[in-house]
C-alpha cells in the first residue's frame, strides 16, 4: 500500500466528526477549567507552574526520540532564557540549552505566522551539540528518508518520506496551509485541536530535515493549539507521549497509509485530553509544593532541604521507589548515621511518611 504523500488526494486529509465530538466537547471544557485554574494562582505559583510544563515537555520530547538530557540543565536554560535566573549558572549541555531556547520561543512567537525561517531556527536549536548532522536547511540527499526497525538485514520500513528534491515545494505547501487554516483566517477547520493533529501527521510525513523531525513536529502541534486557546497552552504534550509511546508511533504509521485520517485525529485529540490531566495534577502539585516550603522551610536543616527539593524534582509523580538512606548519603554526601537521624526527624515532623521496614524502609514527601 502507498504512503499518503504518493496517493492522488494528498495532502487533502479527510475524516469524520461523529465519533469524536464528546471528545472535541472536554477538551473544550478542560481548556477553560485550566484557564481559570491559572487565573486564580499567586504569580510566583504561576511562573513555577509554567517553567515545570516547559521543562517536562523539553525532556520528554528529546526521550520519545532517545536522548535524555539532565533535568537542571534543562530548568536552568529555560529561566535564563526567560529572564529568571538571579544567578549566573553554567550549562554545558547545548542540547539542554537548545531545547530551552526551544520551549520559550515556540511559548512566544505562538501567534505570528508561520516562516520557512523559524522552522530552520528551530531544527538549529534542537541540533545544538548535535554532530555530523546539518541542521536549519532542509535534507538534500538523494538516499531514501525512512523510518525502520528491526536488525541489520531485516530491517521494516515504517515510513518513507518523499524524495530530497520534492521537499522545499511540500515545505513551501505545508506552510501556506498552516498560516491559512490558524484561527480567524479560515472556515475549514472549525474544531479545536483538529488543527494541531493534522499539522503534526502533515509535517511528520513530509519529514524534510536530516534529524529532529519529531521534535520540531511537537513544537508545531504546540503553536496551533496555542493558537487555538489564544495564550501559550499550559500542557506538555510530549509527556503524555512518552507515556505510551509505542501508541504513538502506531498510530503516526497507520496516519500515514492513508489520508482518511479520523483514527490518528481521535488518537491525537485522547493524548492531548491525557495531556490537559497531566496538566492539572502538576498545577495542584505546584501549590502543594507552595504550602510545603511555606510550613516547613525554617524547620529543615540544609540536608534535608536539598533532599526534598530533589524529591520534588520529580514531579507529582514522586520520586522512582521513594527515598531510603542510601538514596540520601548520595545526594548530600553525609554519613549513614547522620542520614538515618535526618529521615527520622523529617518522619517526626510529618513531612515525610515512612512505609516497610529496616533496610527496606522508603519515605514519600506528605503533601497536605
Amino acid at each position: 500500500m502507498a504512503f499518503n504523500w504518493q496517493q492522488s488526494d494528498w495532502p487533502h486529509f479527510r475524516y469524520k466528526l461523529d465519533k469524536i465530538e464528546d471528545l472535541l466537547f472536554e477538551f473544550v471544557q478542560r481548556t477553560g477549567r485550566i484557564s481559570g485554574i491559572l487565573e486564580g494562582l499567586p504569580e510566583d505559583a504561576k511562573i513555577e507552574t509554567l517553567i515545570e510544563t516547559m521543562v517536562a515537555e523539553a525532556i520528554k520530547t528529546s526521550e520519545i526520540e532517545g536522548e535524555y538530557l539532565n533535568q537542571k540543565d534543562v530548568a536552568s536554560s529555560i529561566r535564563k532564557n526567560l529572564g529568571l535566573n538571579t544567578e549566573l549558572v553554567s550549562v554545558r549541555d547545548k542540547k539542554a540549552e537548545g531545547i530551552a531556547e526551544l520551549m520559550v520561543d515556540v511559548r512566544n512567537t505562538f501567534n505570528e505566522k508561520f516562516t520557512e525561517n523559524k522552522l530552520f531556527d528551530w531544527n538549529r536549536m534542537i541540533l545544538g551539540g548535535t554532530t555530523g548532522v546539518k541542521s536549519g536547511k532542509y535534507r538534500i540527499h538523494e538516499d531514501p528518508m525512512q523510518v525502520v526497525s528491526g536488525p541489520l538485514g531485516k530491517e521494516k520500513i515504517h515510513f518513507e518520506a518523499p524524495p530530497s528534491s520534492a521537499v522545499p515545494f511540500e515545505m513551501k505547501r505545508f506552510i501556506q496551509w498552516f498560516n491559512e487554516s490558524a484561527p480567524g483566517e479560515s472556515k475549514e477547520i472549525k474544531k479545536p485541536v483538529i488543527r494541531a493533529a493534522i499539522a503534526h501527521l502533515y509535517f511528520e510525513s513530509i519529514h524534510p530535515f536530516e534529524d529532529g523531525n519529531g521534535r520540531v513536529g511537537r513544537a508545531i502541534s504546540e503553536k496551533a493549539l496555542s493558537q487555538e486557546v489564544k495564550r501559550p497552552v499550559f500542557l506538555s504534550l510530549s509527556k503524555a507521549i512518552e507515556l505510551k509511546k509505542n501508541d504513538y508511533h502506531s498510530a503516526l504509521e497507520k496516519g500515514q497509509r492513508s489520508n482518511e485520517i479520523t483514527s490518528w485525529i481521535s488518537y491525537f485529540i485522547q493524548t492531548v485530553l491525557e495531556a490537559q490531566k497531566l496538566a492539572e495534577a502538576q498545577i495542584d502539585f505546584t501549590l502543594k509544593k507552595s504550602k510545603f516550603f511555606y510550613q516547613f522551610e525554617n524547620k529543615l536543616n540544609d540536608r534535608q532541604k536539598k533532599v526534598i527539593a530533589r524529591m520534588f524534582d520529580e514531579g507529582p509523580d514522586g520520586f522512582e521507589g521513594g527515598m531510603n538512606a542510601r538514596k540520601y548519603m548520595a545526594i548530600t554526601k553525609t554519613s549513614k548515621a547522620t542520614a538515618t537521624r535526618d529521615l527520622q526527624d523529617l518522619v517526626a515532623l510529618n513531612v515525610l511518611i515512612a512505609a516497610g521496614g529496616g533496610r527496606s524502609t522508603r519515605y514519600e514527601i506528605r503533601l497536605l
